[in-house]
C-alpha cells in the first residue's frame, strides 16, 4: 500500500508537537510468589503492607494509583518507553518539553526513577519509539522529530551495561516521527508507519539485530503515524489502534506473525492519536489509555481482550494526556504511565494500573 499525504492540520499538529512522606510511594518487594506494596499516606506517614494476591481474592476493582517516586524524570511529552527485560526496569527516552526536544535516558525500577549519565546517548528527539529485541537482548529505538528533522537512525540499548549504541544498519525504514515500533510475536522487532513529513508510511519492517528487512503480508493497515500499539503476550498478538492518517484511521488492526486483520469490533474507543499502550497480564489483555482526539485530551481507559473494546471503569484515573510513556513491567507487576501533556502543559507523573 502506498503513502499518502497528509492535510495542513495535521501537519501544525505534528511540528508543534513532535512530530519519607509526600504523595503515595510505592515500593517494589521482589517475590515470584507474591508481591508486596508498601504505601506511605500524605497525612500521617504511615506505613500499610498488604497483598495483592488477597486483592485479587475478593472482588475485581481496577484503579490508577499515583505514585511519588523519591526521583522523578522532568516534565515530557512524546517520549519513548518500554520495559527492558535485559535489567528489568522500564526504560525512558527523549521527548519534548516547552524549552526544546530531550535526550536523557532514564530507569525506573518501581520505587525510584534513575537518570543514566556518562554515556553515549542518541541526539534529542521527540515522538520516536521503541521495543525490547528478545532475540538479542536489547532495546531498539527508531525514528522521531527533532524540531527541523525526520529521523531514520536506529539506536540499541543495553541494559546489562546501560549503554546506548548507534546501529549502522545496510537498509532502513524512511526517516519518520510517529512511527509504530513493537516486539513481532516471532520475537524480533517490528515498524510500522509513521509520518515522513509529506506522506504517512504503510511499509513494514523487521530488525534481524543488525539490519532492517521489510515484510511483504498480505495485508497491512491503511498508512498512520502515532497509533496505539500493544502486544498481547499470551495469545502473541499485536493490537494496533487509532492514530494520525489521511485515510480514516478508527480502526482497529492485529498482527498474529504472519499477516495483519482488520477487525470489526462491537464498540472501540473514540479516535485518538498519541494514545499509550501496553499489555496488561493481570487482566490478560492490552490496555489503551487517553490520547488526542480532535484537540481534546482524553483519560479514559480501555481494554482489548479476545475481540472487542471494552472501557474500564475505575475509581480513579490520570489527568487527560496525549504523548505519555505507557509499559507493562513484570516485576513490579503493573502497567506503568509517565508524563504526556494536557494541551500546552507538560507532565511528569507516575501511575500504575492496580486490578
Amino acid at each position: 500500500m502506498s503513502a499518502l499525504p497528509m492535510n495542513d492540520l495535521e501537519s501544525n499538529f505534528l511540528s508543534e508537537r513532535a512530530g519519607g512522606c509526600g504523595g503515595l510511594l510505592f515500593k517494589r518487594h521482589q517475590s515470584r510468589r507474591r508481591k508486596l506494596i508498601t504505601v506511605a499516606t500524605v497525612a500521617s506517614c504511615m506505613t500499610a503492607v498488604f497483598s495483592l494476591d488477597a486483592l485479587a481474592a475478593g472482588p475485581r476493582a481496577i484503579n490508577w494509583l499515583h505514585l511519588s517516586p523519591m526521583a522523578s524524570p522532568p516534565p515530557r511529552s512524546y517520549l519513548a518507553m518500554t520495559y527492558d527485560a535485559a535489567s528489568g526496569k522500564v526504560i525512558m527516552f527523549g521527548g519534548v518539553d516547552g524549552a526544546g526536544y530531550l535526550n536523557d535516558t532514564w530507569t525506573f525500577d518501581g520505587s525510584t526513577w534513575t537518570r543514566v549519565t556518562g554515556t553515549l546517548a542518541p541526539p534529542a528527539r521527540a515522538n520516536a519509539q521503541m521495543a525490547y529485541d528478545a532475540a538479542t537482548g536489547k532495546v531498539v529505538l527508531f525514528g522521531g522529530y527533532n524540531g527541523r528533522s525526520y529521523l531514520g537512525d536506529t539506536w540499541l540499548w543495553n541494559g546489562i551495561t546501560s549503554k546506548w549504541m548507534k546501529a549502522r544498519p545496510a537498509h532502513s525504514p524512511k526517516a519518520v516521527t510517529g512511527p509504530m515500533v513493537f516486539p513481532d510475536p516471532n520475537g524480533r522487532v517490528d515498524v510500522f508507519g509513521g509520518f515522513d513529513g509529506r506522506f504517512y508510511q504503510a511499509a513494514f519492517w523487521q530488525w534481524n539485530g543488525s539490519d532492517w528487512t521489510q515484510l511483504f503480508p498480505a495485508m497491512v493497515p491503511y498508512g498512520r503515524a502515532s497509533a496505539a500499539v500493544g502486544v498481547n503476550e499470551v495469545t502473541k498478538e499485536v493490537v494496533m489502534f487509532g492514530g494520525l492518517a489521511a485515510v480514516n484511521p478508527v480502526n482497529t488492526w492485529t498482527y498474529d506473525g504472519t499477516t495483519w486483520t482488520m477487525r470489526t469490533p462491537r464498540t472501540q474507543p473514540v479516535w485518538v492519536y498519541s494514545a499509550s499502550a501496553a499489555f496488561d497480564s493481570n487482566l490478560n489483555g492490552v490496555v489503551l489509555f487517553g490520547g488526542g482526539s480532535g484537540g481534546m485530551d482524553q483519560n479514559t481507559t480501555w481494554e482489548w481482550s479476545r475481540s472487542t473494546w471494552k472501557q474500564l471503569s475505575t475509581v480513579q484515573s490520570p489527568p487527560a494526556r496525549e504523548g505519555a510513556g505507557m509499559a507493562y513491567d513484570p516485576d513490579l507487576g503493573h502497567a506503568v504511565i509517565f508524563g504526556g501533556q494536557k494541551s500546552t502543559s507538560y507532565l511528569r507523573d507516575t501511575w500504575v494500573l492496580v486490578p
